[in-house]
């Protein structure tokens, strides 16, 4: 890879047991430059379909657009921007021409390595969560209504959990605010840290406790990647489940 960074990592991705098809999509670039995990939405096959879209197009331009030898941020980040942006005025075209794609959309969320440093963001409520020195850190921010009621303090947290927006979004790949960034942060890996990407299926049926006991306990990643989706069934996720477990060595 484009670095000093050892990596080792494992991923599981399930349809659930509340849904006929799986709308998730991850990919894991074979030089371990990029990591990206979408959450399609749409119904029938169009999630399917958008989720695919944003994993090939963006990592297709990533490859194109990114110079991984670099460390200057603006550059990476407005690569990695750009990358998004087409995908999203991809899924958005296709939904216009194809009528079972209509409004079709999904999330994104990544982590791209480039010269020993880590970028990590996403658009929608798929998440990037780290663990590091057994605190775990939630690195993106869900697009989605119940999160912009915390923010301004009009519920809390726990009421979030359960609110009736809480599956709502206000920026996703499909949507015309889609492709206006990404809020990608520059994260410094450690040897040690544990980075998860995930769809909500995880948090869904897995809060923040048990994804830091799973994630703190399971050695092997790819071991944690099936205790967590695991977890996250047993707690009764109501979708698709995703989860992508990027250890630093």
């Amino acid at each position: 890879m484009a670095s000093n960074v050892g990596i080792k990592y494992g991923s599981v991705s399930i349809t659930g047991n509340f849904r006929d098809n799986n709308e998730d999509n991850f990919h894991i670039d074979e030089q371990e430059r990029f990591f990206l995990v979408a959450d399609g939405m749409g119904g029938q096959s169009a999630g399917e379909k958008a989720s695919e879209l944003a994993v090939e197009l963006i990592s297709e331009k990533l490859r194109q657009l990114v110079n991984f030898d670099s460390d200057a941020l603006e550059e990476i980040v407005g690569a990695i921007d750009r990358a998004v942006e087409h995908a999203n005025s991809e899924i958005m075209a296709l939904g216009e021409l194809e009528p079972s794609y209509k409004n079709m959309g999904t999330t994104i969320t990544f982590i791209v390595a480039a010269n020993g440093s880590f970028y990590v963001g996403g658009v929608g409520d798929s998440r990037t969560y780290l663990l590091r020195d057994g605190d775990l850190q939630q690195l993106t921010e869900d697009h989605s209504l119940t999160q912009a009621l915390v923010k301004a303090g009009t519920i809390s947290k726990e009421e979030a959990s359960t609110h009736r927006y809480k599956n709502v979004l206000y920026r996703y790949l499909g949507s015309k605010d889609g492709g206006s960034g990404t809020e990608s942060q520059k994260v410094q890996p450690q040897s040690g840290d544990r980075y998860m990407l995930c769809s909500d299926g995880v948090y869904d049926g897995a809060n923040d406790r048990v994804i830091k006991e799973v994630l703190s306990e399971v050695n092997d990643p790819q071991e944690a990647a099936e205790a967590l989706v695991k977890a996250a069934e047993q707690g009764g996720s109501k979708d698709n489940i995703t989860c992508v477990v990027v250890d630093v060595l």
